[in-house]
């Protein structure tokens, strides 16, 4: 093998070298780390950044970006959670609606859509730059999510809905479940769509996409949609889990998210990255906070590291491009 191949393989599996290499590391420093129950636990934890990562990943992929994933989350949560515990009343007929758990369930994942596609048509039919858009409905979101619940959580949700998040099928966590089926649905429209391609094409270079005849705008939508739909059953997820919506749920969940999908691989600047990659980088982010709180680090110091590591991740994919 020539050091060229050498180099190339090693660029190609960084993101599964560091895996194993910080999985050996934290098994020496923490007789925790390599148990059943720990491993279940950290694949739970993962479950929901790996669901919202896989929706960054095309936004990213795209050229764009999604800084109200957290808020869009927790709103979607608290519509759920308030939907199945107090249902709806309409006053003006002197009427009331309650809702079953499938029906909170399609009506959370709307919200989450219907945030995504804001976040797309403000972003595309008024020029607003994604960055700015979506930092906007962080607060909006956010907002909604107080207003929403009073600012208080809502809680005792039922067993139905607490299987969800915590229940087990076929000795599996049904989160694990749930994610492993977003997750096999994203790599099929990345490498098997129409949809796909143009996601592509629209990131590696927009103008070339334009004169091709692609309608960008419109793909744009449906990504960000995609993105706030994820970020929608994000929030079940959290929900189920803490049998309670939280008012402050999902906060800090786009810095994750954004970390996910670089580590992974995924250009910043669009057109370049996979979804199996972005599963690598939500395992690596699970891990080390996983590994962090068992070596008894502080909070404050387990954001310090977890900077660093994304600083990291973007430098090393810059220098990989200039490389290339």
């Amino acid at each position: 093998m020539t050091a060229t191949s050498l180099k190339h393989n090693l660029v190609k599996f960084q993101s599964i070298i560091a895996l194993v290499v910080m999985c050996v590391a934290l098994s020496f420093l923490s007789d925790r780390f390599l148990t059943t129950e720990n491993t279940w636990n950290v694949m739970r934890q993962i479950s929901v950044n790996m669901v919202i990562s896989v929706g960054m990943t095309l936004v990213i992929l795209t050229g764009g970006i999604d800084l109200s994933v957290g808020s869009i989350l927790a709103l979607a949560g608290a519509v759920t959670a308030g939907m199945l515990k107090f249902g709806a009343e309409i006053e003006s007929v002197n009427a009331y609606i309650g809702f079953t758990l499938l029906g909170a369930l399609v009506g959370g994942t709307l919200v989450g859509t219907f945030l995504g596609w804001f976040n797309g048509i403000t972003i595309t039919r008024f020029k607003v730059p994604p960055f700015v858009a979506t930092l906007a409905m962080l607060t909006i979101a956010r907002g909604l999510t107080m207003l929403w619940t009073g600012g208080f959580p809502i809680t005792g949700l039922g067993d139905n809905m607490a299987f969800i998040g915590t229940g087990w099928f076929l000795g599996i966590p049904m989160p694990v479940w749930i994610s492993a089926v977003v997750v096999l649905a994203a790599v099929v429209l990345t490498k098997r769509t129409t949809l796909g391609r143009h996601i592509y094409a629209i990131g590696g270079n927009e103008t070339a996409a334009k004169l091709s005849g692609l309608k960008i705008n419109r793909i744009k939508v449906i990504v960000y949609s995609i993105a706030g739909a994820l970020a929608g059953i994000g929030g079940i997820l959290v929900t189920s889990r803490l049998d309670s919506a939280q008012p402050n749920a999902g906060f800090g969940f786009e810095l994750d998210s954004i970390a996910a999908v670089v580590i992974g691989g995924t250009s910043l600047s669009g057109g370049k990255g996979t979804i199996m990659g972005t599963v690598q980088g939500a395992l690596i982010i699970g891990v080390l906070n996983n590994g962090l709180v068992l070596l008894n680090v502080s909070p404050f110091w387990q954001q310090v590291i977890k900077g660093f590591v994304i600083l990291l991740a973007v430098v090393i994919e810059k220098i990989n491009s200039k490389e290339k």
